[in-house]
């Protein structure tokens, strides 16, 4: 049996409205409504209550080893994933089903498997487009739903230590693709006469570190230099402290402190990883963060790419940074001293001259991903 969408959705709806006794404010309203423009609406929010209900899902495949278990043995029979993940068959039927009208997997008869290209985005944690941990953040965003809408009403903050749920954890998830796959190899590069300064030894400043993934990176790929990563949450700098422990990283070492007071001087490199415009007071993190540097000293900003207005990121980066933004991003910088609240799409001129306020005369867009702007600070 066919099922009905989205027109046919629609006619119904329209013929079961026309069926009570109002047949003329709907006649009106029908010449109101553009139908075509109601229809692809319609058919839009249908698909985005489907991804909605598939974050569970896909955090479940995560965490149980689906997904890694159909990479490795797939084609699989319903009976045989359920047998690989220890998991009971009734439930990976259905999984595997929902899985497979969402088109995260592929169902070929009564088996199904990974394409490589859906275990690059499900499977295969290195990847540079794997998104397992956009659907860890969107299930912190949900739980944080009510802290957020209350602060919409008082116009205060939620502070990053008070979001709901692993939020940083989700986070570190999230971006850490990213930095495996663009910042030694080309985030770095893109600078004027940095990664010459890390081969000879620098001293290196990672500040807003979170669980320090972005630090430990460059301290792995320059050991002659002194990496110290800097977060202003305690729980964030004891998970980067176990992180470099377990990776035997020598040199690197983290601490508690805030962009705007940290104690270093004398730095060849301060690095800012998608965190600035998360900062209650910017500005006076860019001016300390001068006086922190070497006269000839760099500050690498790493942001959320964005247009300089409204219309440049009305995309689906765009979709996901704005809804971030307000879930996290604004909340956060609006519960510290200042609240600036540059939000996640506060596009490369916003940022030139919250830089430039700091002191630094030479701001430019060194490099550029879909997600990510490079700026680069002298």
């Amino acid at each position: 049996m066919r099922r009905p969408y989205p027109s046919a959705i629609l006619l119904s709806m329209g013929g079961a409205r026309r069926s009570v006794a109002r047949r003329s404010a709907m006649t009106q309203m029908d010449q109101i409504l553009d139908q075509g423009r109601l229809e692809a609406l319609v058919g839009r929010v249908l698909g985005d209550l489907g991804g909605a209900m598939s974050v569970p899902l896909v955090r479940m495949g995560d965490a149980l080893g689906l997904y890694a278990a159909l990479k490795e043995i797939g084609p699989a029979t319903v009976e045989d994933l359920a047998q690989a993940t220890g998991c009971h068959a009734r439930y990976v039927r259905e999984w595997l089903s929902a899985q497979a009208a969402s088109g995260y997997i592929t169902s070929e008869g009564d088996r199904f498997r990974l394409t490589p290209e859906q275990a690059f985005v499900f499977a295969e944690p290195d990847s540079p487009v794997a998104l397992i941990g956009a659907f860890d953040t969107a299930a912190a965003m949900v739980e944080n739903q009510a802290k957020v809408q209350a602060a919409f009403k008082t116009g205060q903050g939620v502070a990053w230590g008070d979001q709901a749920g692993c939020l940083f954890c989700a986070v570190a998830r999230l971006f850490r693709p990213g930095y495996v796959n663009a910042l030694v190899q080309e985030w770095l590069p893109a600078l004027d006469g940095v990664v010459d300064r890390l081969e000879a030894g620098a001293k290196v400043a990672d500040v807003g570190c979170g669980h320090g993934l972005s630090t430990i990176l460059m301290a792995q790929a320059f050991p002659s230099s002194e990496f110290i990563g800097i977060d202003f949450h305690l729980g964030s700098i004891a998970a980067a402290t176990a992180h470099a422990q377990a990776h035997e990283v020598k040199n690197v070492r983290f601490e508690v402190g805030r962009a705007q007071d940290f104690p270093h001087r004398n730095l060849d490199l301060v690095t800012c990883f998608d965190c600035l415009h998360d900062m209650g007071d910017p500005e006076a993190a860019a001016a300390h963060i001068r006086q922190a540097l070497k006269p000839d000293g760099t500050w690498m900003v790493v942001e959320p790419a964005a247009g300089d207005r409204l219309e440049e990121n009305l995309n689906p980066v765009g979709r996901l940074y704005y809804s971030a933004s307000t879930m996290i991003c604004v909340p956060t910088s609006l519960a510290q001293e200042t609240g600036l609240a540059l939000g996640a799409q506060a596009g490369r001129e916003r940022l030139k001259e919250v830089i430039r306020s700091g002191g630094f005369t030479r701001v430019r867009e060194a490099a550029r991903t879909p997600l990510n702007m490079v700026l680069e600070a002298t």
